[in-house]
């Protein structure tokens, strides 16, 4: 059918749609294929498609909103207000704040979890590739059973590991101050001043080195096996195929372990606040920014100061985190 059969085939058109219609009737019979369909129609479909979604972020985004949010704005609220025994509970602007930042138990709290975050993360990291690549590797027996294993720690709840750490280390009666004893080291105490940072990275090391090895051990299950088949025929050693194969493969899963830790040891609070217990002079009242949170609200009652200083930390763990991102934004992992 030609173009002048198909016109004089056509039936008319409602008023004031002659040319428009004139133009479909054209369109299809030249092509064979319908005219798309209006912007509206399709809106209406990526909305019905998207609905679904929707509902099932819903509860999430409820509980974010019930246990993160509100929490947040409240802890803002109460840190610009103090109360006192005599005169009731007033607002006070940013008086609590400069308190925070001129005090400087706070701020020895924040250098010494700064530290314990550049030894225990690399450390926990680089423990945790090593254990997956042998695991990957295939050079273990009963690989599954070392894997359950190593993951064992994880499941433990943080305060019972922090106490059956405290009495392994104790230092008259505890096995590891006798080993080091019966090893020439003498008299050892894990929970002095000097040690009980070091004491604190091997616990929190030996707690979530296990979760880092399952992500990393799945990560590396994900690499197609045709890529080690073919740098195994070209003869490379199996240290090679680590290293310079599957290290940079899963370096975005490292990145993103590396995140997650330093954001997780930015908040060091269970450790320290049992061992205390074992040793009240070598962890101080704001040894670490999440203590100096609790010892200020909760045991001195200041629940306005101890709100600022939350405040605080949860700033400066933001803008490190914006920092992490954007450096990751420029390296290509976001789009």
């Amino acid at each position: 059918m030609n173009h002048t059969t198909a016109h004089r085939a056509s039936p008319p058109g409602p008023p004031g749609s002659g040319s428009t219609a004139h133009a479909a009737t054209l369109t299809e019979a030249s092509t064979g294929t319908a005219a798309a369909p209006p912007r509206s129609s399709a809106r209406r479909r990526r909305s019905g498609r998207e609905w679904p979604g929707a509902v099932f972020i819903t509860p999430h985004m409820l509980a974010l909103a019930m246990f993160m949010l509100v929490p947040t704005m409240y802890a803002v609220y109460d840190s610009m207000r103090t109360t006192r025994l005599i005169g009731g509970t007033h607002y006070s602007g940013f008086a609590n704040y400069r308190t925070v930042l001129h005090s400087p138990e706070f701020w020895d709290g924040v250098r010494r979890v700064l530290v314990f975050t550049a030894i225990q993360v690399p450390l926990t990291i680089a423990l945790a590739f090593f254990f997956a690549a042998v695991f990957d590797a295939g050079v273990v027996k009963y690989g599954r059973f070392f894997r359950t294993v190593f993951f064992m720690p994880f499941a433990v709840p943080g305060v019972v590991a922090a106490v059956m750490w405290s009495f392994l280390l104790l230092p008259d009666f505890g096995p590891y101050a006798r080993l080091m004893h019966s090893l020439g080291f003498g008299h050892v105490d894990f929970f002095s001043s000097r040690l009980i940072l070091p004491t604190i990275v091997v616990i929190v090391i030996w707690e979530w080195t296990g979760y880092n090895v399952t992500i990393l051990y799945t990560s590396l299950k994900s690499i197609p096996q045709h890529v080690t088949e073919a740098a195994i025929m070209d003869g490379a050693k199996l240290s090679t195929i680590i290293l310079k194969l599957k290290l940079p493969m899963v370096r975005p899963t490292i990145v993103m372990l590396f995140f997650l830790n330093t954001v997780g040891a930015l908040q060091l609070f269970t450790e320290p606040s049992i061992l205390a217990a074992f040793q009240p002079q070598a962890v101080s009242y704001g040894f670490t920014p999440s203590l100096y949170v609790y010892n200020t609200a909760v045991g001195s009652g200041d629940y306005n100061l101890g709100a600022a200083a939350a405040v605080v930390l949860a700033l400066i763990i933001g803008a490190l985190s914006l920092a992490a991102f954007a450096v990751r934004k420029r390296r290509g992992e976001f789009t």
